[in-house]
């Protein structure tokens, strides 16, 4: 089956089952999520930090302590995502493919909003996605714009990028602009180094992906924001979405549509 045609409910039962795919291309017309969880002691740290970096970190949904289920996500939050990577003290420990073991009930999940949200809203304008015409995973970047910190939280902005042809630019731009609760606009535009990124061949997350002739590279606030924030603030316990490999929830991308 078309994996675009399949419904939440049914994307995250292969993933239970064992999938382990990026999900860019996944349930179209349906939205997809960042996951973070982090200990309750922090879920206010990070409610702030959120606040203070919204291109960043929309938070679409909370759930309470303990929790593996939330309003919009009705699936479990412990094994239904084709992916997870585990923080101790900061450090990535582990990718796993479910974490029903590491679920400590002091955990708060947050379910943060992703650029895919807009993906289809781009490809019904014309512009391609150069990572799904490859079978990539979006590339992610750590760029040298510090976010806001907090007491306890601070790190740098993450972006995805995605290369558009430059008469496509100003659609690209037009259309996420649109979606202001899933990270809206690029937050760049063209020349990498402006931000930090160096090489687009080594993404600090997700794959490369190649440039066609022609094609301006634009970078969208990323969801993985909070993900660098656990890691360059020492958190003792988190639990995160492998990169690129989302929470399939139960809301439509029309729903952060604005006109």
């Amino acid at each position: 089956m078309d994996v675009a045609a399949l419904s939440p409910a049914q994307a995250r039962a292969r993933f239970r089952a064992g999938e382990r795919v990026p999900t860019a291309g996944w349930c179209r017309g349906w939205t997809q999520a960042n996951l973070i969880a982090v200990p309750a002691p922090l879920r206010y740290e990070l409610l702030l930090f959120a606040h203070r970096n919204p291109r960043a970190c929309p938070v679409l949904d909370v759930g309470e302590p303990g929790a593996w289920s939330t309003t919009l996500f009705r699936g479990d939050l412990r094994t239904d995502l084709p992916g997870y990577r585990l923080y101790r003290g900061g450090e990535p420990v582990a990718d796993l493919d479910e974490v029903t073991g590491q679920w400590r009930a002091d955990l708060v999940p947050f379910l943060i909003g992703c650029s895919f949200t807009f993906e289809g809203a781009l490809l019904a304008a014309g512009v391609p996605l150069r990572h799904l015409e490859q079978g990539r995973n979006v590339p992610m970047y750590r760029t040298n714009v510090p976010c806001e910190s907090t007491a306890s939280l601070s790190g740098p902005l993450v972006v995805s990028m995605r290369p558009v042809p430059e008469e496509l630019v100003s659609t690209a731009v037009e259309v996420s602009g649109r979606y202001p609760r899933v990270h809206g606009a690029p937050v760049h535009v063209g020349d990498p180094a402006a931000i930090g990124v160096l090489d687009l061949d080594r993404p600090d997350f997700g794959d490369p992906v190649e440039l066609r002739p022609g094609d301006v590279p634009l970078f969208w606030a990323c969801g993985v924001t909070p993900q660098a924030a656990i890691m360059a603030s020492g958190v003792e316990y988190a639990i995160g979405h492998l990169p690129g490999h989302m929470a399939v929830l139960d809301v439509r991308d029309d729903d952060y549509r604005v006109t």
